[in-house]
């Protein structure tokens, strides 16, 4: 089931199905702000408002990796194939990263995707240069590669091949079911030692799931794609994430009991996190559908963060601090133990990777 409801008093010309954002306020960077007024004239039972779709550009990047010194991040290069992603949840902490495009944080950040399909060729000459030095390749850490436009893109499974092809380590984070179809090269880099997929699942409820996250994969959906990756050998982490005080936090070892029994070997979490625009999205929709908690949320939120909704310090901002970080961290800790999913993972290889050989006209002389 979508549920249906209209955009506020900033945007009343479209009807809104399966989103998660509710408003679509002009990004941060932008001088102006738009304001559309009813003059009377038109009744949505004369003519119904047209539906809201998503919408695809195209850009063509003279860089695909991108690098981070971030502490408190396991990786230090990552590839996004896509800009925006449709599946839409509402929490997503990446939908900041919209307002440097000019677009909005909210709706646009679901419907006005931007794809990169040049990225495979801009990789693969990226990863030949003399001066590249291989590690981890992180993918999906910003938007989710297998968000449905892939499945016409193809974006990445192209950037896969060149990896595979290359003997490049690469660690994915997706919710996307759609990864099932790459099986056959993840399974081929898995048993080299160059693959693990880490899957977000954030609630074991189909409704909760379809409110929050409306256009990604349900639960049970994500629980049955873990288990065909396993089952193909590839390693696979189920990251429990966000969670969300007083709404998903109670389904904490469930989460991981069911992920197990699906064939996760590992498991992370990270508490729900709030930056710049996130948090009225994510307040607005709490007072929409869940107005009896959402005051309890914030406070829990606020508590963690000393008071006030987010705090971006490194090592603080992805679990805060505090009485209920502190219990949210023991139970993870507890179940992961009891469940055999606290184990290090073996580190990915790096001494198989061969930089791929150079376009060029001129014939090679062996």
């Amino acid at each position: 089931m979508f549920y249906f409801f209209f955009m506020d008093f900033e945007d009343r010309r479209y009807r809104i199905a399966g989103r998660a954002a509710g408003t679509n306020h002009a990004g941060r960077f932008e001088r102006h702000r738009r304001e559309v007024v009813d003059d009377g004239w038109q009744r949505e039972e004369d003519e119904p408002l047209p539906m809201l779709r998503t919408e695809t550009t195209e850009e063509r990047p003279r860089r695909i990796i991108t690098y981070n010194r971030s502490p408190d991040l396991p990786f230090d290069r990552s590839i996004n194939p896509y800009r925006g992603c449709e599946h839409g949840c509402v929490y997503c902490f990446a939908r900041p990263s919209h307002a440097y495009l000019g677009l909005s944080p909210g709706l646009d950040f679901e419907t006005r995707l931007v794809a990169r399909p040049d990225a495979p060729e801009v990789l693969k000459r990226e990863l030949a240069a003399r001066s590249y030095r291989v590690a981890p390749i992180a993918i999906g850490t910003n938007t989710d590669p297998y968000q449905p436009i892939e499945k016409r893109h193809g974006i990445m499974r192209r950037c896969l091949e060149v990896l595979a092809e290359a003997g490049h380590p690469v660690a994915i984070v997706t919710k996307g079911s759609l990864i099932e179809r790459d099986i056959d090269i993840l399974s081929d880099m898995a048993r080299r030692g160059l693959v693990r997929v880490g899957l977000s699942v954030t609630t074991r409820d189909a409704a909760l799931s379809r409110l929050m996250e409306p256009r990604a994969p349900a639960p049970a959906r994500r629980l049955a794609t873990m288990r065909r990756l396993a089952e193909a050998g590839v390693p696979v982490r189920v990251m429990v994430s966000p969670v969300i005080p007083a709404l998903t936090d109670p389904e904490l070892e469930s989460i991981l009991a069911d992920a197990q029994a699906a064939g996760a070997r590992h498991a992370s979490w990270i508490m729900l996190r709030l930056p710049r625009e996130v948090s009225p999205l994510v307040q607005d929709w709490l007072a929409q559908y869940y107005p009896n908690r959402a005051e309890r949320i914030m406070a829990r939120l606020r508590e963690m963060h000393g008071g006030k909704e987010y705090d971006s310090a490194w090592h603080r901002r992805m679990r805060g601090e505090g009485p209920y970080a502190e219990l949210i961290a023991r139970r993870f800790d507890v179940a992961v133990r009891r469940l055999g999913l606290n184990a290090r993972a073996t580190p990915m290889r790096t001494d198989l990777f061969r930089p791929p050989k150079p376009e060029s006209a001129q014939l090679s002389l062996f």
